[in-house]
């Protein structure tokens, strides 16, 4: 499936957030992450976020969950800021 994550987290938890989607995600910009993830890593990455986070009034993270990418699209207006890493 693919996904889209965004997070809005206390800045003393800003650099484990970032750390931990960067293992499951590809970086996009700032807070937002998108990337194909199965099912399963999903549900793992967001027990270890509910972990992290504080849900009372300090923290937010949202996903977006798509089946199928057959009908999308993307556009950027401005710069990208994705990094695009090549692999050998």
């Amino acid at each position: 499936m693919f996904v889209i994550l965004f997070y809005d987290v206390n800045e003393k938890r800003v650099g484990k957030m970032l750390k931990l989607c960067r293992q499951y995600l590809i970086w996009q910009q700032n807070s937002v992450f998108e990337g194909e993830i199965s099912v399963a890593k999903l549900e793992e990455l967001k027990i270890k976020i509910n972990r992290l986070i504080k849900k009372s009034d300090e923290d937010s993270v949202i996903i977006y969950e798509f089946r199928s990418m057959l009908y999308s699209k993307r556009v950027i207006l401005g710069k990208d800021k994705k990094i695009n890493f090549d692999f050998i």
